[in-house]
């Protein structure tokens, strides 16, 4: 008797580029993008994070992007009231605050940041989160967040594909003049937008899958990472899902990391990554007594650790853990 196979397992497909230590590496759009793109922060690669926020549907992420580009300036106009904060319509709530000037300074100056980092990038991780979007009643154009105004102030509709298309050939050519070289990784979201309603849900991912194929199809330098069907058609489980059952669940989310790793990951950045992942590691030891000398101990011998690996790979920076270290002494 043949051995039963009881789900499909996805192989990981080696790009034909790598992810080094020497990447430069622009993360933006949904929470998964988040997730992966902090995880690799973590690990003291060289990556800029969501310089909007979080951004879910493609058209905003798209202007965004073509903002970075521009080096939009932000003024005063572009914010708006409610509840206590200013706030921009084309950003995360993480970037709202009580102080009108201090919002639109965070706000520019993360987007030079941005500007100077796409520059010179040499990846750029576009995560999709739905095709389901609000335009503004006031404006008629699409909003990043609706920052908890009543409904009544939007209009909600399912864009296209030619919709999504359109505005991201738009800001890939942007893209393209300032960074030629730059490869572009697209993924959709595993998140579930139940909200939506679940055939909503499902038609709203696919319509973002096809709006990528046509956009791969038409551009060079893009790819895919089927970050989507690794949940969906992979792991296929509820116990992948956090207790929301709409989010990944960690383990679920190191799946989808170590498959990213050997996808993109050259032999020397992985040898790189476990001396990190000892130094990290250490740094999240839980320290009951600072003033044990166990403690002291155990502080010197992470320190020693971080001047071999830092001898050995100047490029990594452990500046906050050398600091943290330090304090127990």
């Amino acid at each position: 008797m043949s051995d039963l196979k009881f789900r499909t397992v996805f192989v990981p497909e080696k790009f034909d580029f790598d992810i080094s230590y020497d990447s430069k590496m622009l993360f933006a759009g949904s929470c998964f993008t988040e997730n992966i793109g902090r995880k690799l922060e973590e690990l003291k690669f060289d990556v800029l994070v969501n310089p909007f926020g979080i951004v879910y549907n493609p058209v905003s992420l798209s202007e965004s992007l073509g903002m970075i580009c521009d080096k939009k300036k932000f003024t005063a106009e572009d914010l708006f009231f409610y509840n206590g904060y200013w706030h921009s319509f084309s950003h995360h709530g993480s970037f709202s605050g009580p102080d009108r000037q201090k919002t639109l300074d965070l706000i520019n100056s993360e987007l030079k940041k941005a500007h100077d980092f796409l520059k010179d990038a040499d990846l750029l991780f576009l995560t999709f989160g739905s095709a389901w979007v609000y335009y503004s009643v006031d404006s008629k154009n699409i909003v990043a967040n609706c920052h908890k105004l009543p409904g009544n102030n939007f209009i909600k509709e399912l864009l296209a594909v030619k919709d999504i298309e359109i505005s991201l050939n738009k800001t890939l050519e942007k893209i393209k003049k300032i960074n030629k070289s730059i490869k572009i990784i697209f993924t959709v979201s595993p998140v579930r937008h139940l909200k939506d309603g679940f055939s909503e849900n499902f038609l709203s991912k696919s319509i973002l899958r096809v709006a990528i194929n046509n956009i791969m199809n038409n551009n060079g330098n893009i790819f895919y990472f089927p970050a989507y069907e690794l949940i969906n058609d992979d792991l296929r489980d509820y116990r992948f899902y956090d207790k929301d059952m709409v989010h990944p669940s960690s383990v679920a989310e190191e799946y989808i990391f170590n498959f990213f790793e050997k996808s993109f990951f050259s032999e020397e950045t992985r040898l790189i990554k476990k001396e990190a992942e000892k130094i990290i590691s250490a740094r999240n030891h839980r320290v009951f007594d600072s003033e044990n000398i166990l403690t002291l101990k155990f502080a010197d011998a992470a320190l020693k650790k971080i001047k071999d690996i830092t001898q050995k790979y100047p490029f990594l920076n452990f500046d906050e853990e050398v600091i943290y270290f330090k304090s127990f002494k």
